[in-house]
């Protein structure tokens, strides 16, 4: 058995934050603390509440470590943020929400100085979603600030410096469509070397590396042990790959839902990767390059559903199917399979909510499988998060891909990644029965419509 049982993992989703407590004895989650995760909209620009999610983080082990003692900490965050810190590990600037438009104010001279996507298998991507940008306009637009940054931090790590003082970078935050890493020569980019930043990068260490134990002041404020280890972490995609790099046969899929519909393809078919469609390389915690593609599935889903119940039946299903009820791409525009699409319905006059609930739901399952044809996915898919409990997601991803899809069982696929980091196991957490393709060809015919309709649609 490990000596470590139960770890706390720090999962900071765009929509939500969490900490759950896993038990790598059977690989599960115990017990799970969750809070809404949302940008501050105040000067000098949209910003995430560090502070409020630093005190739920504490607030969270405190509590857990009074039903189970906690025997270890590890992270995982979102993806496209980084924090500059000065020399006594305090913000140099609020770290910035990447959904914030202001990066955009020097496109031109980013895409002046930014690296090929040969290179970095990074694509270019609007907002703040290059990291690159981000830093590139926060140096720009804040020079006296920026000229104070003694360490450039990826987001996991940020909250690492917190736990333990300990600034540290890793591979999978470098290697997520930052511009900052090439993922072939495991080094920092062009872009780094252009910028002269290499200087300010923290030094890279592994994903389940040790960084040390937590900081005094947190074990009297939380009660946990003082010599509770943190691990270094990695980026949420990736923690759900992890347990599947660890004992999955290639080739195999994964897709990590939330906010972000996350495809990842490991030892899929040779496909030439077209960045136009938001595909790209990450970098998985074993250091590999990993064929990409995304798009904002879970946000997506938050606004077509609007909170309504997912009631549905049978004869929902059969009504879509047989009237061809289609959402074509791209509800939210500027990234995924079809950026530049404009969504729209058809034959969806008068449906009911359990039609509209099914509609809605083989939509994100086609545009999944969109993603998985286009980084040449093979072999079985896992789904990881909320998406692997919508049969009528599940059902149609593998109607669409002919190919069989498993559900995880986990609530929350990352902060298993995360948590393994902190074990020395070589088996993966329990994935539920595998849907094969429907025998129903009203299924397939389905989809081969959907995906006709969407390739026709600009």
């Amino acid at each position: 058995m490990n000596a470590l049982r139960h770890i706390a993992v720090i999962d900071i989703g765009k929509t939500n934050a969490k900490v759950a407590l896993v038990d790598l004895t059977t690989l599960s989650e115990v017990a799970l603390r969750r809070t809404a995760n949302a940008p501050l909209r105040q000067a000098p620009y949209p910003h995430h509440d560090v502070e409020a999610l630093w005190a739920f983080i504490l607030d969270s082990f405190d509590d857990l470590n009074r039903e189970q003692r906690i025997d270890a900490i590890s992270i995982t965050t979102h993806g496209a943020t980084g924090v500059l810190v000065d020399a006594g590990g305090e913000l140099v600037l609020p770290v910035l929400d990447y959904e914030y438009d202001g990066p955009d104010e020097l496109a031109a001279d980013y895409d002046a100085i930014r690296p090929p996507f040969a290179e970095t298998g990074t694509p270019r991507l609007p907002l703040g979603l290059n990291l690159g940008a981000q830093f590139f306009w926060q140096q720009q637009s804040f020079p006296t600030e920026f000229a104070s940054t003694a360490a450039m931090l990826m987001y996991p790590q940020y909250w690492a410096l917190r736990l333990t003082g300990i600034a540290a970078n890793e591979v999978t935050s470098l290697g997520c469509h930052t511009d900052l890493w090439n993922p072939w020569t495991a080094d920092f980019s062009a872009l780094v070397e252009r910028q002269d930043w290499r200087g300010l990068m923290a030094p890279v260490r592994p994903a389940g590396d040790r960084l040390g134990p937590i900081l005094p002041a947190i074990a009297q404020r939380t009660g946990l042990d003082p010599q509770t280890p943190v691990f270094c972490g990695l980026h949420d995609s990736n923690a759900s790959l992890l347990p599947h790099l660890i004992s999955d046969a290639p080739p195999f899929s994964v897709v990590s839902t939330g906010t972000w519909v996350v495809s990842m393809a490991v030892g899929g078919k040779a496909v030439a990767l077209d960045p136009a469609r938001d595909t790209l390389v990450n970098v998985n915690a074993l250091g590999d390059p990993v064929p990409s593609a995304r798009f904002m599935g879970g946000r997506e889903f938050s606004l077509l559903t609007e909170g309504a119940a997912q009631d549905w039946n049978d004869n929902d299903v059969a009504a879509v199917l047989a009237r061809k009820t289609l959402l074509l791409p791209s509800t939210q525009q500027g990234s995924g399979p079809f950026p530049h699409h404009a969504a729209a319905w058809r034959k969806s006059e008068a449906i009911p909510p359990g039609q509209r609930f099914a509609a809605v739901s083989f939509y994100l399952a086609l545009m999944t499988a969109t993603c998985l044809e286009l980084i040449g996915g093979d072999g079985p898919t896992t789904i990881e998060g909320p998406f692997a409990r919508n049969q009528l997601f599940t059902r149609m991803l593998a109607a669409s891909t002919g190919r069989a899809v498993m559900a995880s069982e986990a609530a929350t696929g990352t902060s298993i990644g995360a948590a393994l980091l902190a074990s020395d196991q070589h088996t993966a957490h329990g994935k539920g029965q595998a849907q094969q393709p429907p025998a129903d060809p009203a299924w397939a015919d389905y989809a081969r419509t959907w995906r006709a309709a969407a390739e026709a649609t600009g």
